[in-house]
């Protein structure tokens, strides 16, 4: 699956239109690929990140059927992800969470985590884990960083990142009066106004291209 890095597919899916199967082999990545991922974890694990590798999804193949997305993946190195030139098309979910009044939830991420260390991100995101559906992924994300459940939940796109990781992003709706609690993985956190130009200066230009992306903005 070559692909240049960008939208590989846009929605919106409802989780029953995203269809996923499995294939049982692992993926085997070059030695050169395995060194680069056995350093980045060693890098990780240095700045006090309780990580362990394992397994978890490749993106091995996506077709979009009339009104379905479906995705072949298949088992992979966890550490692959962490490789800043070919992550592999390791597969991972981002879900941007919106309150009944439109604000946006942000979260600043703690100094030892894998991704976006020390920065502001939008909602909840991780990794997909065996035999996991994206969409179960996206949910359970949400309730362990923020304990939440959304009212709506929806499959925006599939993207390809430079770095070579694949990434579904959602967008879900939490219910009038709803509290997100952050976990351990933020040491902060806000809801951001609506309209994106309101936005205060922590939110850059990444965040800011992401919503007017999905939102419609």
């Amino acid at each position: 699956m070559a692909r240049t890095p960008g939208i590989l597919a846009r929605g919106p899916w409802q989780p029953d239109q995203l269809d996923v199967c499995w294939r049982a082999e692992p993926f085997l990545p070059g030695q050169s690929v395995t060194d680069a991922a056995d350093v980045a974890l060693d890098e990780l694990r240095a700045r006090g990140s309780p990580s362990h590798d394992g397994l978890a999804a490749r993106l091995a193949s996506f077709e979009v059927d009339a009104d379905k997305l479906k995705l072949e993946l298949q088992p992979a190195r966890w550490a692959l992800r962490l490789v800043p030139s070919d992550a592999a098309r390791s597969l991972s979910v981002l879900c941007v969470v919106r309150d009944a009044e439109g604000r946006w939830l942000a979260g600043r991420r703690a100094q030892w985590l894998a991704s976006w260390a020390g920065r502001w991100a939008l909602g909840a995101g991780g990794s997909v884990e065996v035999d996991e559906h994206p969409a179960q992924t996206m949910a359970r994300e949400l309730q362990e960083e923020w304990s939440v459940d959304p009212t709506s939940l929806s499959i925006e796109a599939l993207v390809l990142l430079p770095s070579e990781l694949a990434l579904m992003v959602g967008q879900a709706w939490l219910p009038p009066g709803a509290v997100a609690r952050p976990d351990h993985e933020h040491d902060d956190y806000a809801w951001w106004p609506a309209q994106i130009d309101d936005w205060p200066r922590e939110a850059d230009e990444p965040l800011r291209r992401v919503a007017a992306l999905f939102s419609g903005q």
